[in-house]
């Protein structure tokens, strides 16, 4: 009987150890990070400059495609993000904690300011804190 609980042990431990490698090697890293960084603001951006009367007219005149504009600035805003944050590496996961904005694009637009904190860990990343605060040249109008 002793043999069998043994076994038991060493199969769990087997198991373990398999699964603590698994999430160590798939703990997504900062190019992944980027990645998913640059997806998420361009929809907080589309949805911010390009809903009904966010840019001003003259931009408005301007940019004939705001969502496909903003698309176009996706590993840009990725790198933005990844440069805006920091990283704290547990091996088998990560936490980022990400805080930017504020900025002004033009007279009377200017950047919300957002922060996130994402968890990443098992091939995945996923914002389990975030906040916006609405720029004040978009809220004005």
């Amino acid at each position: 009987m002793a043999a069998s609980s043994d076994d038991g042990r060493w199969t769990w431990a087997a198991a373990a150890g398999v699964a603590v490698v698994a999430l160590a090697v798939t703990n997504p890293g900062t190019d992944d990070f980027e990645a998913f960084a640059g997806d998420q603001l361009v929809r907080a951006a589309s949805r911010e400059l390009c809903g009904s009367g966010s840019l001003p007219l003259i931009a408005r005149l301007v940019i004939q495609d705001c969502p496909q504009l903003v698309a176009s600035q996706r590993k840009v805003l990725g790198q933005l993000a990844a440069a805006s944050s920091h990283r704290y590496n547990a091996g088998l996961f990560s936490v980022y904690t990400t805080e930017l904005g504020g900025q002004t694009l033009l007279p009377g637009l200017t950047i919300p300011r957002y922060r996130a904190v994402t968890l990443g860990g098992a091939g995945q990343l996923l914002v389990v804190q975030s906040s916006e605060e609405a720029a004040p040249g978009l809220a004005q109008r």
